[in-house]
């Protein structure tokens, strides 16, 4: 820091899906040290849940249902200072019926009310299917085109051991092959993205869109999907590999054979299941397979291929995109992270056992196409997790402290977002303190907050009026701690 002032943020937030950003300001060093701050941003889903009552914000013809009712949503976000919202724009609704063929209207009028009450838009690229996980009270599959040659070519889906497929996002063993009607997927991708570009140029211009979350994977998240419940897993499940489609199979026979190894183009037969515990193992238990010689090959080129297609695309997002800042969303796993092997990690493309640390080569990557990085499970506290779930040995504040270092030691932007649903002072503290860690010489904080989610239960008058102290807490307003 080379003057006494500092940059803090305002904060964002959505509240149809509901989540968070920020946008500096300047205040005085003193007052910084005391003070919280942040950009907060709701982020806008397809559906809000109200209680029993549902609402399709964009339906799957690309209609805004009930533009009255999303003002007066806005509005009260609005009335607390609340900067801005997130949007999801869905893949699956935008290109539904027939390849480059795009459908923005209810965005652009959706777009059209934000920017009438001067609110600011981070907008998602959001190539997964919703659906079928944690919080998720709508289904958005992926265009009809696509799953009608997933019927045909079932390959283009991520495969555990067992051949069960996952439609919620394409293999990245794709990203280079011409399956999807002569194109390939990473060219889907970057078609849909220069569509959004100049369909929204004057949003763009007008700088009403601050940034863009490219979306990398299952959940819109850089990560294979290790864990999904439609396979019956349950916290805290060690979850699968996924490496089980010819792509990717193809790929991993290449790098055996590149090796001098050909016997090692196969995903470990050891592993367990979804719902296993590391011990149980032979590959994560302490001293396992994981750290033999065949195990490093084997995580090293599965994280690779992780490494590889985040490299692909947003490269291609910032063609896109050029100017507009980009970011990337990485999962916080924090289970089995005090065990040796760190097994949930492992299954989902994180190489970070003990004796590695997995996140700093995301954090090159990203440093390199210039992306931010947005991380989750900021608001957990590694004690709660221990008094409710003590078999999973789980660490969210140690994860979250190692997340952030790497991405601050490259020196990129670092947003959050809460894992849960979080409504009490505790966890808005412990969002806060990982906002700006006081302890930190060189005054490092997030850059951004996203706010997961405006629901009844948020709108309880108690609930409310915490989350209203939360956000001035964030925008470096001193508030009584009554």
């Amino acid at each position: 820091m080379t003057s006494r002032s500092a940059n803090i943020y305002s904060m964002v937030a959505c509240f149809l899906c509901g989540r968070a950003i920020y946008f500096p300001k300047k205040i005085t060093w003193e007052y910084y040290l005391i003070a919280s701050h942040g950009y907060i941003v709701f982020k806008l889903f397809s559906c809000i849940t109200m209680g029993e009552w549902q609402l399709g914000i964009i339906n799957m013809n690309c209609e805004l249902v009930d533009p009255e009712g999303l003002l007066n949503q806005l509005r009260t976000l609005k009335s607390i200072n609340v900067d801005g919202v997130m949007v999801d724009c869905w893949w699956g609704i935008v290109e539904a019926d027939d390849p480059q063929v795009y459908n923005w209207s209810g965005y652009k009028r959706l777009f059209q009310i934000v920017r009438e009450l001067k609110l600011k838009l981070q907008v998602v690229m959001s190539f997964h299917e919703c659906g079928g996980n944690v919080g998720d009270d709508v289904h958005n599959p992926l265009p009809r085109w696509v799953t009608e040659i997933g019927q045909s070519n079932p390959d283009i889906y991520f495969t555990d051991r067992e051949g069960r497929r996952n439609p919620e996002c394409l293999s990245w063993g794709i990203d280079k092959e011409r399956v999807l009607k002569g194109r390939t997927a990473v060219e889907v991708y970057f078609d849909y993205m220069r569509s959004f570009r100049v369909e929204f140029d004057e949003f763009f211009e007008d700088e009403i869109i601050s940034e863009i979350e490219v979306g990398l994977g299952p959940c819109g998240e850089l990560r294979y999907p290790s864990y999904p419940e439609k396979h019956s897993w349950r916290y805290p499940g060690i979850g699968e590999f996924q490496s089980y489609d010819k792509y990717l199979m193809k790929s991993l026979t290449k790098a055996a054979e590149a090796r001098g190894h050909s016997l090692w183009a196969r995903g470990p037969d050891n592993a367990g299941s979804y719902n296993s515990t590391p011990h149980e193992t032979g590959f994560f238990c302490d001293g396992g397979e994981y750290d033999s010689y065949y195990g490093r090959f084997f995580l090293n080129w599965y994280s690779r291929v992780l490494i590889d297609h985040g490299e692909r695309v947003l490269g291609l997002a910032n063609l896109a995109f050029e100017g507009t800042s980009i970011a990337a969303k990485v999962s916080g796993i924090h289970w089995w992270y005090k065990t040796a092997s760190h097994a949930a990690e492992l299954t989902a493309g994180f190489y970070n056992p003990s004796n590695r640390d997995g996140y700093a080569p995301i954090a090159a990557m990203l440093k390199k196409h210039g992306a931010a990085l947005n991380f989750t499970c900021v608001e957990l506290r590694t004690l709660d997790q221990h008094e409710d779930f003590p078999e999973a040995l789980a660490d969210p504040e140690g994860l979250v402290w190692q997340v952030l270092n790497a991405a601050w030691d490259v020196c990129i932007p670092v947003a959050s977002e809460n894992a849960l649903s979080c409504h009490d002072r505790e966890g808005y503290n412990k969002i806060l303190e990982n906002a700006k860690p006081l302890t930190d010489p060189d005054g490092r904080h997030l850059s951004a907050f996203t706010y997961l989610r405006l629901s009844p239960v948020l709108m309880e008058r108690d609930n409310f009026m915490e989350f209203e102290r939360f956000v001035k807490r964030m925008h470096g307003e001193p508030v009584s701690d009554l």
